[in-house]
């Protein structure tokens, strides 16, 4: 499969496409700054496709044109399989992936380090088949996953051409208070810690759930209900508070997970995270698809055909602390875009993590 854009660039009120591909059904172009684009996700081959703009049949001219048993003109596209093999990112880089604030979990999966890698991991199968050397079938049934991770350090060199050094498992136990549980989440830049038993014996300690700061908030929120007076600060409105990233450095390039998507009048319309990045990963989109002519918006609606059109959760300059701690405790919203009221412009980003470097200070 390969994703190819058609565009209509000569104006008009509104188009569809029609063609060979879609069984000759109309499909809405929607307009991207001057121009109406949709995009398909086709097989290689030869297609017929025409254009309907303002109720009235239209070809492009510019491009190949053929005519069918009946006269009628249609333009012709050639599909080809532009699929290359998928280069693997450096290291570093798969070492430096920050997965953000992730949602409040309720199954908690434990694998055994003996559990062959096959059934316990298909991921980790994935990887290793994509490896310099691939493995077969019987040797990943027999090869253990804490086999696997031995393998992965030696893989893996540091700038010296050393070895990588197996790290300390960054955990929490149960007595510990949830101000250092957060600090540990945002110190060490991970979206989840995993909680242990706390026991005498301090080499067997049972793990009991992970946590997650979606879940520290979730659960401070249901207290400040409980007991809402002495907290003034929180009816405190959010521009007056040192927290967030504001404009003009909204779109700042250090430490961010995700950007506002605006139209062409500057009115705030998504958000492009780093969950949609990943997702263009999956079944090697990335392999199918000419980068130099999808746009963001074209990637959004793949997503959308997908998954469905999503909320983008906002808020205001004169919204309390308060009302964004209620509104990132709901489980999914990793950070909220504040927006003017009227024009809908963007005027900041404030995440959860940003929410908890405030208030852990």
């Amino acid at each position: 499969m390969v994703l190819r854009q058609f565009s209509w660039p000569y104006g008009g009120r509104q188009a569809s496409l029609c063609g060979s591909f879609t069984g000759w059904r109309d499909c809405p172009m929607a307009l991207v700054g001057t121009e109406f684009q949709v995009v398909f996700d086709l097989p290689p081959g030869v297609y017929q496709y025409r254009f309907l703009v303002d109720g009235v049949w239209r070809c492009d001219d510019t491009k190949p044109c053929v005519h069918d048993a009946y006269g009628l003109i249609s333009n012709e596209v050639l599909v080809e399989n532009n699929a290359h093999s998928v280069v693997q990112p450096e290291p570093s880089s798969i070492r430096g992936i920050n997965m953000d604030e992730g949602i409040i979990l309720t199954t908690l999966a434990v694998l055994d380090a003996q559990l062959p890698v096959k059934q316990a991991f298909k991921i980790m199968h994935d990887e290793l088949q994509r490896n310099i050397r691939s493995l077969g079938h019987e040797e990943l049934e027999m090869h253990p996953i804490s086999l696997w991770k031995e393998a992965k350090l030696q893989f893996y060199v540091g700038p010296d051409g050393s070895a990588m050094q197996r790290r300390p498992l960054v955990h929490v136990k149960d007595s510990d208070n949830l101000v250092d549980v957060a600090l540990t989440i945002i110190r060490n830049e991970i979206s989840s810690v995993p909680i242990f038993k706390s026991l005498p014996d301090s080499s067997r300690m049972p793990l009991l759930n992970l946590a997650t700061l979606p879940g520290i908030l979730k659960f401070l929120c249901s207290k400040l209900q409980e007991q809402p007076e002495g907290c003034s600060f929180l009816q405190s409105q959010i521009v007056s508070i040192p927290v967030g990233t504001w404009s003009p450095h909204t779109g700042r390039s250090d430490g961010v997970s995700s950007i506002p998507i605006v139209d062409d009048n500057g009115s705030f319309r998504d958000v492009y995270s780093l969950s949609d990045i990943m997702a263009l990963a999956k079944n090697d989109v990335y392999a199918r698809i000419e980068l130099e002519q999808v746009t963001v918006q074209n990637a959004l609606d793949v997503q959308y055909q997908v998954n469905g059109r999503r909320q983008s959760h906002t808020c205001l300059q004169t919204s309390t602390l308060l009302e964004v701690l209620e509104e990132l405790s709901i489980p999914g919203v990793r950070r909220l875009v504040v927006i003017e009221p009227t024009t809908r412009f963007v005027e900041g980003v404030i995440s959860l993590r940003d929410i908890f470097t405030f208030l852990l200070g």
